[in-house]
């Protein structure tokens, strides 16, 4: 199950604005900002993240990040494990992400193509 998605943008101001008119239809809005990436959302979650692009960059050549939901630390674990051992290259080990929220659990890696893969459980330790 994919639980975000991030953009690069070249013009962080004009993509939020853009972005915030044009997903208001679907009741999505900006629920968090932290300058260099905002994420939108509906019901309280952010699952539509833009980023800054590095200056001078092409964002259509940039590394997309995508997220997949876990179920559990476990398998937030057992997906970072597989990951590395089909060629994967490690982009921050499995633990806590307290700079998101409180019980953020991730794990990034890198794909072959240069593209940063997530897997992420949101739940305390022991529930689902």
């Amino acid at each position: 199950m994919i639980d975000h998605v991030s953009l690069p943008v070249t013009n962080m101001a004009r993509s939020k604005a853009f972005y915030a008119a044009a997903l208001a239809p679907l009741k999505y809005s900006i629920l968090m900002d932290f300058g260099v990436a905002v994420g939108l959302g509906a019901d309280g979650k952010p699952d539509f993240w833009l980023g800054q692009a590095p200056a001078g960059s092409n964002p259509a050549s940039t590394p997309v990040h995508i997220a997949f939901r876990g179920d559990s630390r476990a398998l937030v674990d057992a997906t970072y494990e597989a990951a590395i051992a089909a060629g994967g290259k490690d982009n921050g080990k499995p633990g806590l992400r307290t700079q998101y929220h409180p019980t953020y659990y991730g794990a990034f890696i890198t794909d072959p193509d240069g593209h940063n893969f997530e897997i992420v459980n949101h739940c305390e330790p022991g529930t689902v």
